[in-house]
């Protein structure tokens, strides 16, 4: 009974989202659970994520110098929309498991030396790139203009 309703709800949520995020939709790793979310995240308005960096900072996932000295690294973010990071970090490890050029990326990457964090840092800024390619798609056609949720609509 509640998995059909799951099952159900999936289906619902797919159809509306190949309607009206067809970009989305092709992103290696992205399910309708993670696709809903950064369509939440990025909201109603466009004003409001002008580039990809501008995306990457609300989401979390924009990396944040944290060098002393002669030390140069960066740590993740602990800021940002926390649903939208997990989002991304879903499709992450989804691609470092499945998708063979990243998991060619994270052999070559281990091998040279870095962490299974810093390589997860790094993957986490391609999907958020792609989505919001796909987000400024979907913008561009109009298409999630009141979609999203009701109200006002944006300036």
């Amino acid at each position: 009974m509640l998995s059909d309703q799951v099952t159900d709800l999936k289906a619902q949520l797919t159809r509306l989202l190949d309607g009206h995020a067809p970009a989305l939709t092709t992103v290696y790793g992205a399910g309708p659970d993670t696709i809903s979310q950064l369509l939440i995240t990025a909201g109603d308005n466009r004003a409001r994520l002008p580039s990809e960096a501008h995306f990457a900072a609300l989401a979390g996932a924009r990396p944040i110098p944290a060098s002393s000295g002669k030390t140069h690294r960066h740590r993740l973010n602990r800021a940002g929309d926390r649903q939208a990071n997990s989002a991304l970090s879903h499709i992450v490890i989804v691609r470092m498991r499945y998708h063979q050029p990243t998991r060619e990326y994270v052999a070559r990457r281990t091998a040279q030396g870095s962490t299974e964090m810093v390589i997860i840092r790094c993957l986490r800024s391609g999907p958020s790139r792609v989505s919001r390619a796909g987000l400024a798609c979907a913008f561009k056609f109009g298409v999630l203009s009141g979609w999203l949720a009701p109200g006002p609509p944006s300036r």
